[in-house]
């Protein structure tokens, strides 16, 4: 491979060779390919790749047929993907998405606002990328950027947080209430996972893509994101729009429960209950089942 520069003058590997805790360091450097860092994750190795890839290919007819009857019963569907940087949530909208018809299945991933937008109603540019009937949308993050990046990263104030907390139940509610399926998934990563995450990014010129300003920023941020995490959920964890939480250690595995926790809340037809079954509830629950408000 020709040499390359590494983006943001390597700031990655440096917070990793300076700043990171020493235990974590080491456990980066010690852990192989497959691995997991985190000792309270259930499994000790990655899962199998054929019977990953056996059990993936299996749940894609559940979402076809799936898509079947979203768009024979003109309904209308979001799917909100949120969590820490290098989480995985590219990975898993991508396996969720890779048979459906992307005139049904529409993936939104929305850029800073535009001066317009920041005088706008905070949800309003949310609202215009919601499903027709007969539709899906996916939001690879969405108006929980107000709950997390945003108030951590100082791009807005107490009153403008405090606001979303009180607006964002009603906002759900509504569309609960004009027949929206509403789908919320929190992608939980270790802080180990994530810093290898990013030092094979760094690594690899192919994803140079994947790191952003934000990612750097937010290296020594791991506390400050924990409060504003433990907040979200304590805010916005409604029995009208409750959150699932995914342990992504090993992405895998969460890419499979992601894709079965969808297919549990939809109520197609002709549904296989021993592949659109349960996902993984060792990875996979309520907030506070994993830790996620500790």
């Amino acid at each position: 491979m020709s040499k390359f520069n590494k983006p943001f003058d390597g700031e990655i590997s440096r917070y990793f060779e300076e700043e990171a805790p020493k235990a974590m360091r080491k456990a980066i450097e010690k852990a192989g390919k497959k691995d997991i860092l985190d000792p309270t994750y259930p499994y000790k190795e990655r899962m199998d790749k054929d019977e990953y890839e056996q059990q993936l290919e299996d749940s894609q007819i559940e979402l076809v047929k799936m898509q079947r009857w979203i768009v024979e019963n003109d309904k209308r569907v979001v799917i909100i993907f949120e969590g820490r940087d290098a989480a995985g949530k590219g990975g898993a909208i991508k396996r969720l998405t890779l048979n459906l018809n992307p005139r049904v299945a529409n993936v939104v991933a929305l850029g800073t606002p535009s001066d317009r937008e920041r005088g706008e109603w905070y949800f309003q540019r949310y609202i215009s990328h919601l499903p027709t009937s007969g539709a899906l949308t996916i939001f690879d993050r969405s108006w929980y950027n107000r709950a997390g990046v945003e108030p951590v990263m100082g791009f807005a104030s107490k009153p403008q947080t405090d606001q979303f907390f009180d607006q964002a139940p009603e906002f759900e509610k509504l569309l609960v209430e004009d027949g929206v399926i509403l789908i919320k998934i929190w992608l939980s990563v270790s802080r180990a996972e994530q810093l290898r995450r990013f030092l094979e990014r760094e690594a690899d010129p192919l994803k140079h893509w994947k790191i952003s300003p934000i990612d750097v920023a937010a290296l020594g941020k791991w506390a400050d994101y924990s409060k504003a995490r433990k907040r979200m959920f304590q805010k916005t964890d409604t029995k009208t729009a409750p959150w699932t939480v995914i342990r992504s250690e090993d992405k895998r595995r969460a890419r499979l429960a992601v894709i079965r926790t969808v297919l549990q809340a939809i109520p197609y037809k002709d549904k296989n209950k021993k592949i659109a079954k349960l996902p993984d509830r060792k990875i996979c629950g309520a907030p506070g089942k994993h830790g996620e408000l500790m």
